[in-house]
């Protein structure tokens, strides 16, 4: 995994993320997962039916007491919201309809964007693609915590509270610290979430358009779900930056508990990722891994070694290495996976 130097605030890697690594050596030894590769249109199954329940549980709300709205939008809809929060992160990675579809796929992110009641689908695509190809870079990399979240939420309290304002600071965090001009798209997505929301509002009332918003604020934060958002590059033992989650619930959230998995084969449907697991266990069963995301969010409070600084972080390639842009890094994938099958 490389050299790392412990500092106060976060593990310094002066090394190349270990995933390019592996699965290269993978591929070399198991050719057999390049068949995996590619996308999974049965997901848009899954994200169809989670808009559907939504919205008629929002309408069915529309005169329930604001203590059943609460306890609804957590349990119901924190829990629809967040795995559609994970539909959107297997659409950033075109894993609907594969990289010849990219519009189908941008259009599957908008309707499963809908329930959430805030525009998320394309600025998430815009940042989270950068974690893939500069994990860990200290200016590419927003999922990394910023200095002032450090000092701000190093105590147990302070953590407890990180956890609570999860969505707030993984929104707000990649624009205001990584700027990036506005795509057309996103301004289709802030469409479409005030027209939706208007909708809701003026023909259900302001509890049902409430019930949208709360279930994403509830469901991102302290919910079990939510355990992901720590699982997998929190630093619980020193030498490893991913982990996967091999639980129950990866089956509602299109596996992203295979995180090291995913990481290692992106352009893999979340479907496939635990055949990638069974194909090479070597590579992922001697690797720290969960079976609880309650219990990551725990230890996360809890463990006083454990905080917003135990994640790994690498010199920046800002004006060293040029970004690709978006639709090169979509259409390098695309001949990844046809030229791996044609090599078949």
């Amino acid at each position: 995994m490389g050299q790392y130097i412990t500092t106060h605030a976060f593990y310094h890697s002066y090394t190349d993320e270990p995933h390019a690594t592996r699965r290269k050596e993978m591929l070399q030894k198991y050719p057999e997962i390049k068949q995996l590769m590619g996308p999974d249109w049965r997901m848009a199954i899954q994200v169809v039916i989670s808009v559907i329940i939504q919205i008629t549980v929002g309408i069915l709300l529309k005169d329930a007491s604001w203590s059943t709205l609460l306890f609804v939008a957590y349990v119901v809809g924190g829990t629809i919201n967040h795995t559609l929060s994970l539909a959107l992160h297997e659409l950033t990675h075109n894993l609907a309809f594969g990289h010849s579809w990219p519009i189908s796929n941008r259009l599957l992110g908008f309707f499963a964007n809908i329930p959430l009641g805030v525009p998320a689908s394309i600025t998430f695509k815009k940042y989270h693609l950068d974690h893939h190809r500069f994990q860990g870079d200290e200016v590419y990399d927003t999922d990394i915590p910023t200095r002032l979240e450090v000092f701000l939420f190093s105590s147990r309290i302070g953590k407890f509270f990180f956890l609570i304002i999860m969505p707030f600071l993984y929104s707000l965090r990649p624009v205001f610290v990584f700027p990036k001009p506005i795509h057309v798209l996103e301004l289709v997505n802030i469409m479409i979430m005030i027209v939706f929301n208007g909708i809701m509002y003026y023909y259900f009332g302001h509890k049902t358009a409430s019930y949208f918003v709360l279930g994403t604020i509830l469901g991102l934060s302290i919910h079990p779900i939510s355990g992901h958002f720590i699982a997998e590059h929190y630093v619980f033992k020193e030498g490893f930056e991913t982990y996967s989650y091999y639980g129950p619930l990866n089956a509602i959230t299109y596996n992203v508990g295979y995180h090291n998995e995913h990481h290692d084969f992106p352009y893999i449907a979340g479907r496939n990722l635990p055949k990638v697991r069974k194909i090479a266990p070597e590579y992922y069963d001697n690797l720290p891994s969960y079976t609880s995301w309650v219990k990551v969010l725990y230890d996360f409070v809890m463990n006083d070694n454990v905080g917003p600084w135990a994640r790994v972080v690498r010199p920046t390639k800002l004006g060293v290495e040029p970004v690709v842009s978006q639709q090169e890094y979509e259409q390098k994938l695309k001949t990844i996976v046809k030229e791996a099958h044609k090599r078949d």
